[in-house]
């Protein structure tokens, strides 16, 4: 069971994606695709005293498709990343990074997210320090039965709930490219998911 009205939602994504650039206007082109972005605004929560909380859900719909996704892996993995033009370090690229707090940030900049083999991933710590983990981007283990195809389809399929201090939180749900079936699909299991726990 929803808990948003069906009409409600759908009155406002039609009203989110009427709001968007129009090739038939003399607006200016946007160089890049607008996202969507649910916000939620929490009121009489106190994140000193009650419960932060966090989770993930995975969505219908590929909320950012152009989503940049390193591969932090062994021989295996960065043989199939390169077979398949996704960007990979190996342990020896990582460790030239020499835990320089700079490179480590660029790196973070650089890719949206990362997943990482099943044997490296407990070295990155120590190979990278916390830069990865600080910029909330430690890498989705990932293992050698596993497509790296689909595994990364489900990491840009997948948003987080994370409540800092501040009490408004926001996700990408979509794009105003998609239809507006697919964004209902997305948001509705967004919000379902982050009204479950309260």
């Amino acid at each position: 069971m929803s808990k948003i009205s069906r009409d409600n939602l759908s009155e406002a994504i039609n009203t989110v994606l009427a709001g968007t650039f129009k090739p038939d206007t003399t607006e200016r082109k946007r160089k890049f695709t607008e996202s969507v972005e649910l916000q939620i605004a929490l009121k009489n929560y106190d994140p000193q005293k009650d419960k932060r909380f966090s989770g993930t859900v995975k969505l219908r719909y590929v909320p950012k498709p152009k989503m940049r996704i390193c591969v932090l892996g062994d021989q295996v993995h960065c043989d199939q990343a390169k077979a398949i033009d996704m960007p990979c370090m190996d342990a020896d690229a990582l460790k030239k990074l020499n835990k320089d707090k700079k490179q480590v940030k660029k790196l973070a900049k650089k890719y949206d997210a990362f997943l990482a083999s099943d044997s490296l991933i407990k070295q990155i710590p120590r190979l990278l320090g916390p830069g990865l983990n600080k910029a909330g981007k430690f890498p989705t283990p990932v293992s050698h039965t596993e497509s790296l195809t689909s595994k990364s389809e489900d990491v840009k399929a997948t948003i987080k709930f994370q409540l800092r201090k501040v009490l408004c939180l926001a996700v990408c749900v979509g794009h105003v490219n998609m239809p507006a079936e697919d964004l209902y699909s997305n948001i509705s299991l967004s919000i379902n998911f982050f009204w479950s726990p309260c």
